[in-house]
């Protein structure tokens, strides 16, 4: 018999009236699905009651979130005042876990605030604490970490870095009843609401029936297999999450008859799964997007086992293993054949009996494997392993006046042209006449820089200089040329490098340098945006990645002398998550995926070294000030 709780009526589907929690969920920069607040979630599912393709203002609902829309025909997350753009989700959970009781799991910060855990962490935490687990590994889901019930503590298995976790009960997610309704995001037909029958959209919707279906990948072995491994043919374990973004894949069964007879069986949660073998005939309304399933033989029985969640497994995600005389399909085969994308075949690949396999998109390569400390070696040519934040910079004799004079020349007769700093004629006074006072400099007296020509008010210098961070450099307002070194408000850490035995893509004979930048969070000082507040730092430490070569060493060279002038990170708004007050890169682009480039920060990029270097240049830290 069926497990109770499986949700699933005698022919193996689930009830028109079964009930679920939905979870609106938005994708970040590192490729997480992060969960909206239930209050933002209910807002959400009222406004697509009324419109199925309307706009959501999140601002409504929730005053920090005042910058974003969601637009629900695209189904992506809108920032009005940067134009970032952010993939949505609409996922499904079981009434009985976590978001259906309005738990919420959290872990503190460095700001001594408190942010929730992903969805799918929070569902399975709160499995382990209701089975009064004293302890859960969240290695299986990708997390170095170990969270402990008795102390209400996380600790980090690699630094070993604890924080403190919580448990709170807030308002319950959205709940819905009924077969899971169509996403707003993928095409269909004009006036039936079915998917038209063209090439692209039978591609988009076979692909797309169980948009996150995928393989089961090498880091969800440990889950187990599904099903019978000794049945004929080779068996392919698909992990398959409730979350959908096309027709149902649970639509009732049709009376219409089949000649494929398939045995489903459905699993409970034991180590040994009782089964029930039901017979289900295969058709168009068992299966929509049926160009997906024609390529099974039609005189062969197929076994389809969907076991019930093993141990700490989330609600709401199944094992499907489907074997077929046609052998195995090996991880990492492409969603959609080339040839018939490139339009030189008519026929979908599913009707022609070739594989099809339904796969989520990749996740980024963020860190190289395991490696022992022995195996970190020094960066050659490079002293030292390890750098820390230089304290201020001493202000001696570097009083606006004198940093002005020092960088400009004196314009006897001024040309008749704006200054671009105060936007008024160099024949006339400063527009800071009257505003500052320096000895020496009159409001009427013309500089022209050194270098570069460009002429202002020596007035208005002054007062760009005392605006800045007055370390006594000046750059030009107008072509960006540096006088001087120009340091930055980069707060207190350490910089960290040393050469792995690994190597990226796209240099297979060169090892790898990585860096690691390591920030706390701390108070700002006057020279940040809001001195005496606290400041966070999110994501440290950060691993960055150069070819072990000529250039990579190059290029460390010049960012190990950014660092010493504080120019790599800055306190700021974070483009990305629109935090502010948080540390942020400084206009310094580094390589941050160490075996992909999904995100646009990894390799291969054969233009990378050369577009870092002038990056470089641009802070003024350029090849010329290397040593020999």
């Amino acid at each position: 018999m069926a497990r109770p709780g499986s949700g699933l009526n005698g022919l193996g589907y689930p009830p028109q009236n079964l009930a679920r929690v939905v979870v609106w969920e938005w994708l970040n920069e590192h490729g997480r699905w992060r969960p909206y607040s239930a209050a933002v979630c209910h807002h959400i599912e009222n406004v697509l009651k009324g419109d199925a393709r309307g706009t959501v203002v999140l601002g409504q609902v929730d005053a920090q979130l005042s910058p974003y829309i969601i637009d629900l025909q695209s189904m992506h997350q809108f920032r009005q005042d940067t134009g970032t753009m952010r993939p949505v989700q609409r996922n499904f959970y079981e009434p009985s876990s976590a978001p259906g009781k309005g738990v919420v799991w959290e872990w503190e910060n460095d700001n001594g605030s408190w942010t929730p855990y992903d969805m799918e962490i929070c569902v399975t935490i709160q499995n382990a604490y209701e089975k009064q687990h004293p302890w859960l590994d969240l290695t299986s889901l990708g997390f170095c970490y170990l969270i402990d019930f008795n102390s209400m503590a996380q600790t980090n298995r690699q630094s070993q870095r604890k924080r403190r976790l919580r448990r709170r009960m807030d308002l319950a997610y959205p709940l819905i009843m009924g077969s899971i309704p169509k996403s707003q995001s993928w095409p269909v037909g004009a006036s039936s609401g079915q998917p038209c029958s063209c090439q692209q959209c039978i591609l988009v919707n076979s692909t797309r029936a169980a948009s996150n279906a995928i393989l089961a990948s090498q880091r969800r072995k440990l889950y187990g297999q599904g099903g019978n491994a000794g049945a004929a043919g080779t068996l392919t374990t698909v992990r398959q999450s409730n979350t959908f973004a096309g027709t149902s894949l649970w639509s009732p069964a049709s009376n219409s008859s089949g000649t494929n007879d398939n045995n489903i069986s459905v699993g409970g949660g034991q180590a040994k799964a009782e089964q029930v073998q039901v017979q289900v005939p295969l058709s168009k309304a068992n299966f929509p997007c049926s160009p997906v399933m024609p390529s099974l033989s039609s005189h062969g029985h197929h076994a389809l086992t969907i076991n019930g969640q093993n141990n700490l497994n989330r609600p709401g995600t199944q094992r499907i293993s489907m074997g077929t005389a046609r052998g195995s399909i090996p991880p990492g085969v492409p969603a959609l054949p080339v040839k018939n994308l490139t339009g030189s075949g008519p026929v979908h690949p599913a009707l022609a009996g070739l594989p099809v396999c339904l796969t989520r998109a990749p996740k980024p390569i963020l860190h190289p494997p395991p490696i022992n400390k022995s195996d970190l070696k020094p960066v050659p040519g490079i002293n030292g392993m390890r750098r820390k934040t230089k304290k201020k910079h001493l202000r001696r004799g570097k009083n606006p006046e004198d940093v002005v004079r020092r960088y400009t020349d004196k314009i006897k007769v001024a040309p008749d042209e704006d200054c671009t700093i105060c936007m008024e004629r160099l024949s006339m006074a400063s527009g800071y006449e009257g505003v500052l006072q320096h000895r020496g400099i009159k409001p009427e007296l013309v500089g022209k820089l050194g270098k570069c020509g460009h002429m202002y008010h020596l007035l208005c210098l002054v007062a760009m200089y005392n605006n800045g961070n007055k370390d006594g450099s000046l750059q030009c307002p107008t072509c960006k040329t540096i006088y001087g070194e120009k340091t930055g408000t980069q707060p207190p850490g350490k910089m960290e490098y040393h050469v792995i035995p690994h190597c990226l893509p796209g240099y297979p004979d060169s090892k790898t340098i990585r860096i690691v930048y390591d920030i706390p969070a701390g108070i700002q000082t006057n020279e940040h945006p809001s001195p005496g507040k606290k400041f966070s730092a999110r994501g440290f430490p950060r691993h960055c990645y150069l070819p072990d070569n000529d250039k990579g060493r190059k290029v460390l060279k010049l960012l190990i002398m950014a660092w010493d002038r504080r120019l790599i990170f800055t306190i700021g708004t974070s483009s990305t998550t629109g935090e502010s007050d948080t540390v942020v890169w400084n206009e310094i682009h580094h390589k941050t995926e160490f075996g992909s480039n999904l995100t646009g920060h990894g390799y291969p990029d054969p233009n990378y070294l050369d577009n870092v270097l002038t990056e470089l240049a641009a802070q003024g830290v350029g090849e010329d000030n290397l040593k020999d």
